[in-house]
Parts: structure tokens; C-alpha cells; sequence
């Protein structure tokens, strides 16, 4: 089965400076016309989702909110020109309710009342902001927690919490997680409970194939597994989060660059048999159209975003 990407992550900037060498500083100059650009490029590879991973970083926040001051950036409503953009092509959009904590901390925030308690204000004024857009499809819940065999008891509770908020603001959006420690989980009848009891609507799995957890011969297995385990839950739908990228050198130490597409396209249709939907780790400073007027990423970005147009078109 041939493997499309139906979504893709994205920031305003990256939170790992060593990883965003070769976008950040793109990102910190773009005006609304990028922002918008970007989302017309992503419609233009037939993506449907965008996930805005992150509505605040470093306490500053995207949007005028009363939670954290604005962040330093030329556009003055990133959120708005997204939004109203994805309104015109029919894309779908989720909100991140994060990182109103370090994100460096997530077993802290998933925790800490101070740090829940600030991204539900923020979720509010964010309800209250854009709620009417019909773009603003649902809620991403960014704090992910490692899966070691099941899903830890504090990162459900916190879900759960994350989700009752969101029926009370938003009772007609979806929820989405997409955690990591995919290779060490155990799609045995207690991990079935806990996808039962666990209140979102979708698992988008990391394949971590681009942080080297994970060799890709391995995750047609491991997500086959995954499949069985939701069926018989029948619960949260199961989708994938395909990494595109590579690193320039260590592992979380070193830029994040693209990965040779005959990579990514083994990992795209190693996972397609099994999931719902494939969103990537991420369009946005990976891919670029050679002569896109907002240009963000290494040079070889445009090669791949070569590569996967050709792809589609066969």
C-alpha cells in the first residue's frame, strides 16, 4: 500500500535550538504573507491537518493572551493568518495547549497544577480567539510522556484532564496525542484497557526512525501490533507520525536535516497498512518548493520536496 502524508506538524519556531539551525532564524523574520504561504504549500502536496505544536514557548505565547506576553515576532497574529488561510483551502487545524511549562519538563507539566492551570487559561482565551474559524478542527496536547511498555498512570489522568477541559470549551473538537517510546510498547490486554480508558480521539505513534530509536525494517511490525491493539480497544483512532528528518550530526545536539527520501518512503509505506492517517515530523523547514518566496530549512529541503511531489504524481 502506497503511503501519503495526510498532515503535518508545525511551529513557530523550533524549541531545540541546536535542531533548528536552519529554519529558526527564517521563522523569527516572517511576516503574515509566510505564514500563509507555507499553509498554501502544504495544501498543495494534498495535506489536510496542520498541528500547531506549540501556542506558547520560553513564556511567550503566539496570541495576545494574558497567560505570557507576546512573543517577539513581526507578525502580530501568526494564529489568525494560519487559521483564515486553512479556512480557504479546507485544511484542518489543531491547536497545541502547550508549552506553558519548559518543554525540556513534560513528567513535571503533566503534573504541576501551576503549569495545567496556565494552559487551560490559555486554551480558554485560544477558545475564545478562534473558535470560529472552521479550520480549528481540535486540540493537540504537546507535554508527551514517554511509553514504556503502557502508558504511565500521570500522563492518562492528564490526558483525561486535558480532554474534559476541551468538551467544556469545545464540546464539537477532536483531541490528538502523539507519543514517543512507540518501539517499547506491549499491545497486551492491560495496554488495551489503557487505550480504553484513555479519552482522545487520536494516537498519532512517532516512528522514531529520525532520533534512531527505531531501525525502519522494524515499525511495519511494531505499528501491525498497535493496529490490533486499537481494534479491539475500539476506541482512539490510530494514526502515525512519520519523521522526515535526519541530523546533521548528534542526536538532539545537532541540526535537523532531511532524510534521503528512499528512507522516508520505506517508513511511509511501512506504517500505511496499519494506521488511519500519517502525519509527519514536519513539512515546515524540510520541505521547501525550490522557489518559494518563504524559504525555511537546509538547501536539500527542496530535493525532498521534490522527491515526494514526484512520488505522488506516479
Amino acid at each position: 500500500m502506497k503511503g501519503i502524508i495526510d498532515g503535518t506538524f508545525f511551529e513557530f519556531r523550533h524549541h531545540n535550538t541546536a535542531e533548528g539551525k536552519y529554519w529558526n532564524p527564517a521563522l523569527e523574520r516572517f511576516q503574515a504573507t509566510d505564514w500563509r504561504n507555507k499553509i498554501r504549500e502544504i495544501h498543495s502536496l494534498g495535506m489536510e491537518y496542520v498541528v500547531i505544536m506549540a501556542t506558547a514557548l520560553y513564556d511567550r505565547c503566539y496570541f495576545k493572551s494574558s497567560v505570557f506576553p507576546f512573543a517577539d515576532m513581526p507578525t502580530e497574529d501568526p494564529i489568525e493568518e494560519i487559521l483564515n488561510e486553512a479556512d480557504k483551502l479546507g485544511i484542518k487545524v489543531f491547536l497545541g495547549n502547550g508549552f506553558y511549562g519548559d518543554w525540556r519538563k513534560p513528567n513535571y507539566n503533566i503534573t504541576s497544577k501551576e503549569v495545567i492551570n496556565r494552559s487551560f487559561k490559555a486554551m480558554e482565551e485560544l477558545t475564545a480567539l478562534y473558535a470560529d474559524h472552521e479550520s480549528f478542527y481540535g486540540w493537540y496536547f504537546p507535554d508527551e510522556t514517554c511509553i514504556i511498555l503502557k502508558f504511565s498512570k500521570p500522563f492518562v489522568n492528564y490526558v483525561n484532564e486535558c480532554s474534559r477541559v476541551v468538551k467544556e470549551l469545545t464540546p464539537t473538537k477532536k483531541t490528538l496525542i502523539a507519543p514517543f517510546g512507540t518501539n517499547l510498547t506491549l499491545a497486551n490486554d492491560r495496554y488495551v484497557k489503557q487505550l480504553v480508558d484513555l479519552d482522545v480521539d487520536f494516537i498519532a505513534y512517532q516512528d522514531e526512525v529520525g532520533v534512531k530509536k527505531t531501525k525502519v525494517k522494524r515499525t511495519a511490525k511494531i505499528y501491525e501490533r498497535l493496529r490490533k491493539a486499537h481494534d479491539i480497544a475500539g476506541r482512539s483512532k490510530i494514526w502515525a507520525d512519520v519523521e522526515l528528518f535526519d541530523f546533521e550530526g548528534m542526536v538532539y545536539q545537532s541540526a535537523l536535516i532531511p532524510a534521503d527520501f528512499e528512507r522516508i518512503r520505506k517508513q511511509l509505506e511501512n506504517v500505511a497498512p496499519y494506521v488511519d492517517k500519517i502525519l509527519t515530523y514536519q513539512y515546515l523547514g524540510i520541505m521547501n518548493p525550490l522557489d518559494s518566496p518563504s524559504f525555511a530549512g537546509h538547501p536539500s529541503s527542496s530535493e525532498l520536496y521534490n522527491a515526494y511531489l514526484d512520488y505522488l504524481k506516479k
